[in-house]
Formats: C-alpha cells, structure tokens, sequence
C-alpha cells in the first residue's frame, strides 16, 4: 500500500478539488490481488485486458515496468480505477528512417539514451482504460492528484497518460488547463467481419487489394501446406519454440514496443485466461514457425502477439497464411471484430482494416521546463517520421 503520508495528502487533495457532494480519496496498491475481481469488474470496463490480464503481467517478471493502481473512493465506495507503470520510457520509439539508424548505433553504447523514467497510465502493449463509475471530470481530477503525488515521492518529472481512444478523451482534454500536451499516438486497427465466406470478403477490396492478395493466396495455395492449430495452451516445449518465434520478430520488427513479454507470460496468460485466449500454431515438419496468441470474446478478437521464423516467412508467405487462416476462424466462429493492433499499417490498409484513434496526455512537471517538453513531444509525434501516418490520420 502506498505510504500513510502521501495517501492523506493525495486525499486531501482530491477532497479539495472534488465536484458536488462528491468527497474523493485515493489509495494505491503495488499488488493487484490486494482488490477483489469482484470490485474491479464493478468500475473497470469489460475488456479483454481487464483484472486477470494485470494479474498475468504481474506474476510474468516483466523488469521494465512497476505496476501502481490507483483507486478512488467516494467514501468507501470504490468509483474509479487507473492502472499506471513506472517505466524508462523510449522518446525515440516513432522515430524512424536515417535517424532511428543513428540512435540505435548510440543505445549500443549507452541504453538509457533518449529515455526518460515516467509515471505512465494506461498499459504499455495496448489501448489504456479508466475505470470510472460516475463524475468521470472528477475521478480524473483524483486520479492526476495521486499520479502527482506518486511521482513526487519516486522523484519522476513526467507524466502521462497513454493511448486512450475517444471516449476517454472528452474526459482527459481537461488535463491541457494543468499542464498536459495531447498528440495523436499510433493508432490500432480493426474490421468489422459480416461476411459469410472468405470468398465474399476478398469481393470487398478494391481491384489492386483484391489482385494483390489473389496472388499472395495463389503462392499460398502452392506451397507447402501449412494446417493451423489451435490450443488453449502449450507443452513447455512449444513455449520454447513460441517464445523464440516473438522474440525473433521482436529484434526485427520490434523498434515500436514498449514491452518485451517474458516466456512466463506465455505460460501464465492460459492459467489465468484460459477461456479467453487461443494459440493459433503453423508448423512444418513438427516444427512451428508462425504463431499467433489472441484475444477471443463473443464481440471480438484481438491478434495480440505473433512471431515467424523469418528464414521462411518469405518464402512460405507467413504473414498472409496467418492472415487468412485467422479470418476464416472468425467468420466461421460468427465473431463480428477483427483487432489486430498498430503498426504494419499499410498492409492492413489495403486488408481492409479500419483505424482505431489513440492519444497521448504527458506532461514535465517542472513548470519552467514543461514548454520545451512540449516541443520535444511536437518533435517527435509519429506523422513527422512516417507518411504513412499522415495517410492514418486524414482517414480516420
């Protein structure tokens, strides 16, 4: 639990700022078990990275993030939740081209380069969430007050609050009047599925997408064939072969993550969501070499994490074989979403996938030095690196 002191200034704090008979108090914990499942699925949103998920990253030994919670009450009736990590957070992760060769080369030498220890809210892989029961301008208010506080004693000058979609926003904007630069993050991507047959869904795209991936498909068909698995969870030896899979795709394609995902991850996610998650596995002569974890509910289905063996994927067409298998899954299954996450953006343009806007709230807390960290973030917003996101941003 966070220290006696600090708890009573952030209370006093809250109570201070609170609207109407409101009279809000914050408390934060370090270890998620110590609230109930219960009580958390009374405030926070029913997504899929809800409780459970936390617990996961939690017991998972992920070393570059300290998981906070910060609860409001009102009274003792819990009506807020805001999950939060310390992190070193990377301000060059949207940079690329010349440039982003460049600082590679100089983090060989010295790793913290262009990183700055922040207090974060949301979660570093995915879409942040609050949890909030009523008075969202309120709970907001409460919850910045104990992110202050929480900084304060951990001496961190940035905040921030990561990759929240639309909805959050017409709550968050009020964090601009403190201090808080708000720039569009890279955005995730879905599609909705009313489609009865694979076939049908190709009849969607527009001639150059519905050729192009025709003739992905027609290689697809003459290669080796590659019959998908599904499992709701792996032998320790397929964990081995799952993990390297990531990680392989982590070192290639993984300049834009912030997280770098445990191979206890992979193990416990199944012990603690196992209704919810499936291994997707292609395997050629025993061995796999795609693999994709994902997010299952009745509404939609999120493709999380994948990895390749990259001395096939050419060749064996790896990413649209996952493609269309994933696909067919879900229009057989009747599942109505398709999520697949961010970057990679121009291949899932001409797919037919749709953009999901996320923004970003941060903020220096020294007054004196928070203009130039808005310049910073000015700086180094995705579109000026990218035309692809130039491109996202006019479709959206």
């Amino acid at each position: 639990m966070f220290d006696v002191s600090a708890t009573e200034s952030i209370i006093a704090a809250s109570e201070e700022k609170s609207c109407g008979a409101m009279k809000l108090r914050a408390e934060i914990i370090t270890d998620i078990t110590q609230i109930s499942p219960e009580a958390w699925s009374q405030v926070y949103p029913d997504v899929l990275e809800s409780y459970s998920f936390f617990k996961t990253l939690q017991e998972s030994g992920l070393e570059q993030f300290e998981w906070h919670y910060i609860l409001i009450y009102d009274a003792w009736e819990l009506t807020g939740i805001a999950p939060c990590f310390l992190m070193h957070y990377p301000l060059d992760t949207t940079i690329q081209g010349p440039i982003k060769s460049m600082l590679l080369k100089i983090k060989k030498r010295f790793p913290r380069f262009m990183e700055l220890r922040a207090l974060v809210c949301g979660l570093p892989m995915s879409q942040g969430r609050l949890g909030v029961k009523r008075d969202p301008k309120a709970v907001v208010r409460a919850i910045c007050e104990a992110m202050e506080s929480l900084a304060a004693s951990k001496k961190i000058s940035i905040l921030g609050f990561k990759d929240f979609g639309l909805r959050e926003c017409e709550w968050l904007d009020a964090l601009q009047a403190e201090g808080y630069y708000k720039f569009e993050s890279m955005p995730s991507t879905e599609m909705t599925i009313p489609f009865l047959s694979f076939d049908e869904y190709v009849k969607t795209l527009n001639r150059a997408s519905r050729d192009g991936l025709k003739r992905k498909l027609k290689k697809i068909d003459k290669a080796t064939p590659l019959p998908m698995e599904i499992r709701e969870r792996l032998s320790e030896d397929e964990l081995d072969q799952v993990h390297a899979l990531y990680t392989q795709t982590l070192l290639k394609h993984g300049e834009m993550s912030f997280e770098i995902m445990t191979k206890d991850f992979f193990r416990f996610i199944s012990d603690n969501m196992s209704a919810k998650t499936r291994y997707f596995l292609w395997r050629l002569d025993g061995r796999i070499v795609a693999f994709a974890f994902c997010f299952i509910s009745a509404e939609r289905m999120i493709d999380y994490y994948l990895g390749f063996d990259y001395a096939l994927a050419h060749d064996l067409h790896l990413y649209f074989t996952r493609f269309r298998d994933l696909m067919k899954w879900c229009i057989a299954n009747k599942i109505p979403v398709y999520e697949m996450g961010n970057t990679g953006y121009e291949a899932k343009r001409r797919l037919g996938f749709k953009y999901i806007r996320l923004f970003v709230y941060a903020k220096h807390r020294n007054k004196v030095v928070n203009p130039f960290f808005h310049l910073l973030c000015r700086c180094l917003r995705p579109e000026n690196f990218d035309a692809t996101f130039k491109h996202i941003q006019e479709k959206v």
